[in-house]
């Protein structure tokens, strides 16, 4: 896993609304055109670019179905995960549910973990 390009994504879609409400209404569009030109961007500008450039196939499928269960598994930062999808689904299950209904879901699918060492963040 390129941990670093999915922490980036991640970083970058989740402080951006335009780019989150991109990466909500059509995942697999902003997916793309974030690894194509927005990705490869070193400090916001058109000189400096990293040498990662692309997704594994696991990477992208689970950016695209929004799976943060899979993306906790291949190692992206927690923190990253969590407030990402904080940002699309809260709201939506709050009015279902109530307060930290989002985030109860996320830890009870999460619970296989219980006990186990989370996966590495390093990159």
């Amino acid at each position: 896993m390129s941990k670093y390009y999915v922490n980036k994504f991640l970083y970058t879609v989740d402080r951006d609304p335009e780019l989150l409400k991109r990466y909500t209404d059509d995942p697999r569009n902003l997916v793309a055109t974030w690894e194509q030109s927005m990705g490869p961007k070193l400090l916001n500008n058109e000189v400096e670019a990293s040498s990662v450039h692309a997704f594994t196939p696991e990477e992208r499928e689970a950016l695209i179905n929004h799976d943060y269960v899979a993306l906790f598994e291949m190692g992206a930062h927690f923190f990253l995960n969590l407030t990402i999808f904080i940002g699309i689904y809260d709201e939506p299950y709050m009015e279902k549910s109530g307060p930290l209904s989002f985030q109860k879901e996320m830890a009870a699918k999460l619970q296989h973990w219980r006990g186990k060492d989370y996966p590495t963040v390093e990159t």
